[in-house]
């Protein structure tokens, strides 16, 4: 039997969506980063906090915020969230946005749907006439940052993000968009 490629579409999210993105919020981001917490409660604590379904509302209904999901066969697989004028410490040019999240489910990962994502997001910021794009990624997060560097983000610099009393290390990397 012929394994058939499931049928991907992305499109702009609303504020219907949010519950879908709260949960895959959740679920991609423990699948990323759940094994670092010792302390399970400050990991629910910070869904709470980040992924809830009001916040996601909310989060959408900003002007600053453009969110997009993905979906195989009609199922929620992915997300990501471009915020518009969005300084980075590392970046003099005032004319950036950045890439704040494209999460896919881990069993979807093959099928490139984060690329798919990465070049809706890349394409509205270039129209709404950004000169810069940056983003944030975990140190050890080796696929992120491969992916990002085959995709023409430079590193820019480190900084540091806390989630309770666990401190984490990121690297900034930006992109000039053409």
């Amino acid at each position: 039997m012929k394994k058939q490629t499931p049928n991907i579409q992305i499109r702009i999210a609303n504020k219907q969506d949010a519950e879908f993105i709260a949960l895959l919020g959740r679920v991609t981001f423990t699948e990323t980063f759940g094994h670092l917490f010792n302390d399970k409660q400050v990991l629910f604590d910070y869904y709470n906090e980040t992924f809830s379904v009001d916040k996601i509302e909310n989060s959408i209904e900003k002007p600053n915020n453009i969110y997009w999901i993905a979906f195989a066969d009609r199922l929620a697989v992915g997300y990501a969230k471009l915020k518009l004028n969005s300084q980075s410490e590392f970046i003099t040019d005032n004319n950036i946005c950045q890439l704040q999240k494209i999460y896919i489910l881990q069993d979807f990962l093959s099928l490139k749907i984060g690329f798919k994502l990465q070049n809706a997001l890349l394409k509205k910021a270039k129209e709404k006439s950004f000169n810069k794009i940056w983003l944030s990624v975990f140190i050890s997060n080796d696929r992120a940052i491969n992916f990002y560097s085959k995709n023409g983000f430079k590193e820019i610099g480190n900084h540091d993000f806390q989630i309770g009393k666990d401190n984490f290390e990121f690297i900034a990397m930006a992109k000039q968009l053409e």
